[in-house]
């Protein structure tokens, strides 16, 4: 697309609340808001994005820096800010030039890619092993099942006990990730690797330490498999430099188009995770993980099916999901 065009940018509010908080060692996620981005080149096309930080502190910011672009707007000075932006920002302006270039989307021959199996978010507490027994009840013992279990949520002894129960209930042919968010320390993580290094089920531990032990990462990396998810945003470049297992999140990452870029090249060790988004952003997710899914290193993406709720803000039709966040 042409370097000098100016575009037309129009944003909208949304907010939905999640069909059940989400608990996790970071704290507790109750709903989603943020802003809808359409933007509108002078030949009608229009590129979709979408603005929703996990940090409500910052959304302040974000709303600023949406105020704060021109209006028209320039190519040229909408890529020369998107390095600067925050994150959630980034994202939302990135994934509607990309749209709009024709990287995705109807402009692309690929369209957008559907979504693959993905895994099934636990919740952490008590609630998991109820959910977990409607799960299988569900699924019977049939392969493709990839489990994701928040912990460090509860008292370790306490959650110790719930994970005998869930390993004895698991199918041989299931696989289960085991996801902190940071909240152990180093003692406790290598207990909980020690458990589960040698089981035939276990993909990984997911953020086990906070994102500033990233010496202490490494270490555990030696015992067994560990994916970074919060440390790729304390810092970015560990994006280039951790070889293990990388938790993506897309919609709070910043501009899509480097990720897309590696996962239509088959870099490896990627795995692709929700951070609850409308019908607009999930669009991305999916083609995202599909990528993943086909690429060399094949993972169930983190799409946590059943959290949010349904209804045309989640629809796959940007105009939908426009219309329904009025």
């Amino acid at each position: 697309m042409d370097e000098g065009m100016d575009f037309q940018l129009q944003i909208r509010p949304f907010r939905f609340v999640l069909i059940q908080p989400l608990r996790t060692a970071a704290g507790v996620i109750k709903d989603r808001c943020g802003w809808l981005l359409r933007l509108q080149g002078v030949d009608s096309a229009v590129g979709w994005g979408e603005v929703a930080p996990l940090d409500r502190d910052c959304l302040p910011r974000c709303e600023q820096e949406l105020a704060d672009l021109p209006s028209p707007l320039p190519r040229h000075l909408l890529e020369q800010r998107l390095p600067d932006l925050t994150a959630a920002v980034s994202f939302g302006l990135g994934a509607a030039l990309a749209e709009l270039d024709g990287l995705v989307g109807q402009r692309s021959p690929q369209g957008w890619l559907a979504a693959p199996l993905g895994a099934q978010l636990l919740p952490a507490g008590g609630l998991m092993l109820p959910q977990l027994d409607r799960l299988l009840e569900q699924r019977g013992r049939r392969r493709g099942l990839t489990l994701k279990w928040k912990v460090a949520a509860e008292p370790d002894g306490l959650e110790r006990r719930w994970l005998e129960q869930l390993l004895e209930r698991l199918p041989s042919t299931a696989r289960l990730r085991l996801d902190a968010n940071g909240g152990w320390d180093r003692s406790t993580a290598r207990a909980w690797m020690d458990v589960m290094v040698g089981d035939s089920r276990f993909d990984w531990l997911e953020q086990p330490l906070p994102p500033k032990d990233q010496e202490g990462l490494e270490a555990l990396a030696l015992q067994g498999p560990v994916a970074l998810d919060e440390s790729l945003d304390h810092d970015p470049f560990l994006r280039d430099r951790w070889l293990g297992w990388q938790v993506r999140r897309p919609a709070v990452e910043g501009d899509p188009r480097p990720l897309l870029r590696q996962l239509q090249e088959g870099v490896p060790w990627r795995m692709v995770s929700t951070a609850f988004e409308t019908g607009i952003g999930r669009r991305w997710l999916n083609h995202l993980a599909a990528l993943q899914m086909n690429g060399p290193t094949p993972a169930a993406p983190g799409l946590a099916p059943g959290w949010c709720p349904t209804g045309p803000l989640f629809s796959s039709d940007p105009l939908q999901v426009w219309a329904a966040a009025v």
